[in-house]
Formats: C-alpha cells, sequence, structure tokens
C-alpha cells in the first residue's frame, strides 16, 4: 500500500499546498484554470521548427507492440491517432525508434532503416490527419521523431536477455546482471558507424515529414551514458569535450545531410542506481562516493555544473530544442518518474513522489533562467494528477518551463490537453494515478498500455495476466 497521502485525496488546494508546505517543497499551483484562448497554456512559440501552438506537449514513449521487422502494428498506429488527437501542439518523437538493430530495448521496438520508409511516413500521417480532425489546423503543430540506441538497456533478440553495448564497465550496473560477462565495451569505430546509423535515420525522418529529431540522451541509454563515461579511454570518453563529441558529430552529420532541425532530451541530472531495502522501501545501492552521475554529486545531490555547459555547447551548435528529465527508469525509476505504485520489478519510493516532480521542475527552471533563448519541455509532471493542470498553467505562467510534457498520462488520457485548453478542467475518471501496469507488463513480456483505465486495453487477455500476476507479486 502506498505510503504517502494520495493526491486525490489533498483537495481542495489549501490541503495540497499544506501537504506541500510540510515536506518544505517550493512546489506552487494556481487555483483556477483559464481555459481557452486567454490561457497561459494556449500562448504559441515560435521556434526555428515552427510555430508551436501550445504549451502542452507529448513525450516519446518506448512502444512494445510493433513487428519484430521494426515496423508498425495496428496498436502503434492507435497510439499515433491518440497523440495526435490529443491536441498537444508539439509532439516530441512521439516513441522511440531504434537506429540500428542492436539498439532495440525490446526485440518489438520501432526501428528507423532506409528500407521502412513508408512506415515512419505513415505514423507521421496518421498523426497529422488525427490532429486535423480534432483541432481544425495543423500549421501550429511541430512534429519530431526521437532517435535512439539502447546501449546497455538493448534486448533485440530476446525480451528477457540484455545484449549490451556499453560505454564502459559500471562498478554498480553490471554486478547486477548474469548477462555482465557478454557486455561489449562498444569501440571508438562503432561508436563512428553508429553516429552515420542517425544521419542515415535522420535522412528518413525528414523523407516522412518530420521537423526534427531527437538525439536521445537519458534514461541509461546510449547517449547518457556516454555522457558519465568519465574513465572511458579515448576521444569518447574522459574529458567533458570528449564526451560530448558523439552529439556534436551527429549535429554535424544530420546538418550536412539533412534541413532538420535537431532536439535533445537530457537527463540533466543523476543518482546512484537504487534497489529494494528493508520493507522493500528503495535506498542507494552505493551510498557514497557514486562516480558516474551526470548532473550529480558523488553523495547524491544535484549538480548543475556539467548540463550548465551542456546546454552552452547546445547554444553553440544550434540546437534549441530540450526536453529535461532525469535519472533512469532503470535503476532509479522514483527519480525519473514519481509514482506512488512501483513496477513489479522496482521497489517503494523512498520519499514522497511530490520530492520528485518538484525536484524536476525546479531543475529545469534553474535551466530555462540561465538559458533564457533555449525552448525548455519539462517532464515529471503525471504524479500530480488532478492538480497537473495547476500546476503547469503556474510554471509556464511564470517562466519555469516553455512546453509541459506529458508521458504516462496521454495513454489513459490522451485528450487532457484539449479539455484543459477548451474546458479548463479534466475528466476525473481517465487521470492517470501511477498504478506502473503500463511498466508491469512490458517487463514480464506483455504489451504496454494503459490496462487499469483505458477500456481498449482492459479488454485485452493481458489485462487478466497482469491481475494474476500482480496478486502473486503482492
Amino acid at each position: 500500500m502506498p505510503r504517502f497521502p494520495s493526491i486525490a485525496s489533498l483537495k481542495p488546494a489549501s490541503k495540497f499546498r499544506d501537504h506541500v508546505s510540510e515536506l518544505g517543497l517550493d512546489l506552487e499551483i494556481d487555483d483556477e484554470i483559464i481555459a481557452a484562448a486567454e490561457s497561459p497554456l494556449a500562448s504559441p512559440i515560435e521556434s526555428k521548427s515552427g510555430t508551436i501552438g501550445n504549451r502542452f506537449s507529448i513525450l516519446p514513449m518506448e512502444g512494445w507492440d510493433g513487428t519484430s521487422a521494426g515496423h508498425p502494428t495496428d496498436l502503434t498506429i492507435r497510439r499515433w491517432k491518440n497523440f495526435g488527437a490529443s491536441g498537444a501542439k508539439l509532439i516530441w518523437g512521439g516513441e522511440a525508434i531504434a537506429v540500428r538493430a542492436d539498439g532495440r530495448a525490446n526485440p518489438n521496438q520501432l526501428m528507423i532503416t532506409d528500407d521502412n520508409p513508408e512506415h515512419v511516413a505513415g505514423l507521421f500521417e496518421t498523426l497529422k490527419k488525427a490532429h486535423v480532425e480534432a483541432m481544425s489546423r495543423d500549421d501550429d503543430l511541430v512534429v519530431g521523431l526521437q532517435l535512439t540506441h539502447s546501449g546497455r538497456f538493448a534486448r533485440p533478440t530476446v525480451k528477457s536477455r540484455l545484449e549490451s553495448l556499453v560505454a564502459y564497465r559500471h562498478c554498480v550496473l553490471d554486478a547486477r546482471s548474469a548477462e555482465a560477462d557478454y557486455f561489449q565495451v562498444i569501440s571508438d569505430e562503432d561508436i563512428q558507424d553508429l553516429i552515420r546509423c542517425y544521419v542515415r535515420a535522420a535522412k528518413v525522418a525528414e523523407q516522412a515529414g518530420f521537423q526534427f529529431v531527437d538525439i536521445k540522451h537519458c534514461h541509461g541509454y546510449f547517449g547518457h551514458e556516454l555522457l558519465s563515461g568519465y574513465d572511458r579511454q579515448g576521444p569518447y570518453g574522459g574529458s567533458f569535450e570528449n564526451r560530448t563529441r558523439f552529439l556534436r558529430e551527429i549535429v554535424e552529420g544530420v546538418g550536412s545531410a539533412t534541413n532538420l532541425q535537431i532536439g535533445v532530451r537530457i537527463s540533466i541530472f543523476d543518482f546512484s542506481p537504487y534497489k529494494p531495502g528493508e520493507e522493500r522501501i528503495g535506498c542507494p545501492e552505493a551510498a557514497a562516493n557514486y562516480p558516474y552521475a551526470f548532473g550529480g554529486t558523488e553523495d547524491g545531490k544535484i549538480d548543475l555544473e556539467e548540463p550548465m555547459k551542456l546546454m552552452e555547447l547546445f547554444e553553440e551548435l544550434g540546437i534549441e530544442l530540450v526536453c529535461t528529465t532525469a535519472g533512469s527508469p532503470y535503476y532509479n525509476p522514483h527519480i525519473q518518474r514519481p509514482a506512488s505504485f512501483p513496477p513489479s520489478d522496482g521497489y517503494l519510493p523512498p520519499e514522497d513522489p511530490l520530492v520528485g516532480v518538484e525536484r524536476q521542475i525546479e531543475a529545469t527552471a534553474e535551466l530555462k533562467k540561465a538559458f533564457p533563448n533555449l525552448i525548455f519541455v519539462g517532464s515529471g509532471y503525471t504524479y500530480l494528477q488532478d492538480w497537473l493542470p495547476h500546476a503547469a498553467q503556474h510554471v509556464v505562467r511564470s517562466g519555469k518551463v516553455d512546453s509541459v510534457g506529458l508521458g504516462r498520462m496521454v495513454l489513459s488520457y490522451p485528450e487532457l490537453p484539449r479539455d484543459v485548453l477548451h474546458d479548463g478542467e479534466m475528466k476525473r475518471k481517465k487521470i492517470c494515478r501511477t498504478f506502473s501496469d503500463c511498466t508491469t507488463a512490458p517487463r514480464n513480456g506483455m504489451i504496454s498500455g494503459c490496462f487499469p483505465l483505458d477500456e481498449f486495453y482492459k479488454s485485452m487477455p493481458e489485462r487478466k495476466q497482469l491481475v494474476e500476476l500482480k496478486k502473486q507479486l503482492s
């Protein structure tokens, strides 16, 4: 059972504020949601990629329902229709798409290659058509595609087995896996080949109609892990210049081969991996002197010195779009996506999840203040649940972030942006309560979706399997 008060119980706003105050957090909400054109959330953003018509963004999620060849299925297409119909005017990737076969996080993840441009283009057209039907126009819609290689967390052929390409040997994460002896430290030559794969993928994305590509640097995947390769030898490790060489060479290649803009989704801070401790409550696996936290100190505090340097580099490279997140769903999920209920292979949150929400909001606000010309999309809002639009309106109105990113929430409630912007309120029965079933299902070999709240997924046989699994684990 959750150890912290549920968000649904923190009503009215004064009760929510009292709880936030008891936690010592700087997490403010607006009392009233302004609907229609007067809303701060309805104000446009002018970007190099085009006019972004409002302040909601759909965050990229990793699909588990493509074909073995990396093509979309009807389930994938349904999800992209929902993204388009959501009303959000910035689609940040929509989906994490692997640029190479060995970079897939599961055998059913989408993949982008020279021989499947029609599949990627089909998803783009599906999304745009749904958006026009819902919103009447798409001239203020900006759509990007997230390009990724899963690195340490690659499972390209068997869902239950890692087939990792790691940036370096990791004193904590290597010890977690029975396959660690088979992990390969990627060579400099293979990194150069991987860079060419990103460039080829960007060319396909441009042909399909996307306005930008996201070069993923978050959540422990390859780009993010490389940023923490302090003791990697050679041109892609050690110094800050070397650890960012991978990104710089991709940007140069994409810029030479396409007219696309480039965005980066980045874990702006990281902490030690966590593990279940007493009563399954999460505790740091490396209690002190953890050496691999990009944006964090060895003793588990935020240190934005290098993330600030990275923002400076973004400006030098002409990168305007930045999507902030933190940590990794694989080794410290309470940092990355605050929730009351852990996935089946996780741990109970060691802190009130609102602490994790505020941590991401305030770190993003600090970067936004230092780099006002960058366009920041924030993450970590889903746990706010009933208070999400109230907090979203406040952070946009106060200049802490430019766009509010929605991830898990749109699996249960894809039309949330439309409802908030048009009506100033949400449908309570559709609000994600962070049960983590959308993670537990794929971690146990099933497709991912919102089984508790989406009627479409509720009717699937996997729903019964999931209920039985959770009974066994309780």
